[in-house]
């Protein structure tokens, strides 16, 4: 059995800093509930002085994983990956039979994945969702039902995965030759935002390549303690990008981005795969970092908006990337970027909590509202899909008139969409 390295977790000096910027500590003010906790008990349980009960590993799946304690820590202890690879470690000792189908039968198959959430897009384009929102059909269902749907964004006609070109070619004379790595949740449920976004590297004289081969970046496997899963997915992924001649591999998701520049390290230890994942990594560039990096085609359209910007866990501390979405909504002509006070605070998501610790979820959730009401902002923009959906949520629960979008999708609307 795999264990995490001794590395991990042997420095804690149970300072408590860790504490101060815990999501799931604020909300519960339990040491079990802290890194400095979590990294106890996962020590005490590899070292054979409790078990691991369902208890145990409950903790270890409260994580948010936002990071914000690895970043904190004065010693380099990194207690939310130490969290993530405790699943690994409960995975292998007592597997759990609804994972097999989720994660190897239907999320690595993007054709499948376009099945099961058809029903969902008939619900929004046969004008029943418009129904049950007319009639405030909503207030019958219970809070995690109301709060589950209302995250749901206005859903494509069809996968984008099914319209998206494998080439798209760059609106003038060709500077750059980018791979675009098309996410599940924006093929499925941010279409529009992800065409946006590849409108907009076009507009910048890129060349944009969107291999069909890819499949799920391979987090939600990853965060449920199937590393086993993850490294056959990044293969996958590798090889497709392979071919092409590439200046930069370009993705709209901030966890996607996260985890495929974890490539490199998830197969260091892989004979054959080891360079191949480093020299993919090393291209994996966010769409803001890479646009930000370029000589930006100043857009023509003025934006009369007050704006803020919520920063993804995954983008700011998983790829230290922060600056770059906001420099490009500044340049915006009209717009008014307003700073989100703990703009960099997890905003409760963390991928499936909502579902999985609805509580915890709604309450880190409800101060990140909070927050945003009072910059008294009409938009709040994103990278990340799953922070999108935890916003609407979050906006829909108050009946705000606060619009949740990509910050790529405000610069297409600035360049004038598809029109422009």
């Amino acid at each position: 059995m795999d264990r995490p390295a001794e590395t991990t977790d042997a420095n804690c000096i149970r300072c408590g800093l860790c504490l101060s910027v815990c999501p799931t500590y604020r909300e519960h003010l339990s040491e079990t509930a802290s890194p400095r906790g979590r990294v106890i008990l996962a020590r005490k349980g590899l070292e054979g002085q409790l078990r691991l009960t369902p208890n145990l590993v409950e903790q270890m799946y409260a994580c948010m994983a936002c990071m914000a304690c690895t970043a904190i820590c004065p010693v380099g202890v990194r207690p939310a990956e130490l969290a993530l690879l405790m699943r690994q470690v409960q995975e292998q000792a007592h597997p759990s039979a609804w994972k097999r189908p989720l994660f190897e039968g239907l999320i690595p198959h993007p054709g499948r994945m376009e099945l099961t959430t058809l029903p969902l897009r008939l619900y929004e384009r046969l004008g029943v969702r418009r129904i049950v929102y007319s009639l405030r059909m909503t207030r019958l269902l219970p809070g995690k039902l109301r709060d589950l749907e209302a995250m749901l964004p206005r859903l494509p006609r069809r996968p984008l995965r099914q319209v998206l070109p494998p080439q798209t070619p760059a609106r003038t004379a060709a500077r750059f030759r980018v791979g675009f790595f098309l996410g599940c949740a924006q093929s499925l449920l941010f279409a529009e935002e992800s065409a946006a976004a590849v409108r907009v590297l076009a507009r910048n004289a890129c060349t944009v390549i969107t291999p069909w081969e890819v499949v799920c970046c391979g987090m939600p496997a990853a965060g449920y303690g199937r590393l086993d899963l993850v490294r056959e997915q990044a293969r996958r992924n590798i090889a497709a990008f392979e071919p092409y001649v590439l200046d930069a591999i370009v993705t709209d998701c901030a966890t996607c981005g996260a985890t495929l520049r974890g490539y490199a390290s998830l197969l260091s230890d892989d004979d054959e795969w080891a360079a191949r994942a480093a020299a993919f990594s090393a291209r994996v560039r966010d769409v803001s970092e890479f646009l930000a990096d370029i000589p930006l085609q100043p857009p023509r359209g003025r934006l009369e908006i007050r704006a803020t910007y919520h920063d993804p866990c995954h983008l700011r501390r998983g790829q230290g990337v922060w600056e770059q979405p906001r420099l490009l909504l500044a340049s915006l002509d009209g717009l008014e970027l307003v700073e989100l006070p703990e703009a960099d605070w997890c905003c409760g998501s963390a991928g499936s909590q909502l579902i999985t610790h609805y509580k915890t979820s709604v309450g880190v959730m409800q101060r990140k509202i909070d927050n945003l009401v009072g910059t008294g902002a009409a938009v709040v923009a994103s990278g990340c899909p799953g922070c999108q959906m935890q916003l609407q949520a979050g906006v829909r629960r108050r009946r705000l008139p606060i619009r949740v979008v990509h910050p790529l999708t405000l610069l297409d609307e600035a360049y004038g969409g598809s029109r422009g």
